[in-house]
């Protein structure tokens, strides 16, 4: 299946703690670059390191990683 994204809340959780992508990255042993990557949804991460991800925010990684866009803040799923 072409066009694959991982849609993430990275910068989200980056900007709640006020962690730099640069720490995110050292924290994680990865290039920072990779953050912004993963942020802009270029590129995919691993199984081993969205589980990576997930242990250093310390949530479940179906809180930070999705296959559908997660709804924006402020707007409610219609019930």
């Amino acid at each position: 299946m072409s066009g694959e994204v991982v849609h993430n809340r990275i910068a989200m959780l980056r900007a709640e703690r006020g962690i730099s992508r640069r720490q995110l990255a050292d924290g994680l042993g990865v290039h920072y670059q990779t953050i912004g990557y993963l942020e802009r949804g270029e590129y995919s991460p691993s199984l081993f390191l969205a589980l990576k991800i997930a242990e250093y925010f310390e949530v479940a990684v179906e809180v930070i990683f999705s296959t559908e866009p997660f709804p924006r803040l402020g707007e409610r799923s219609a019930s």
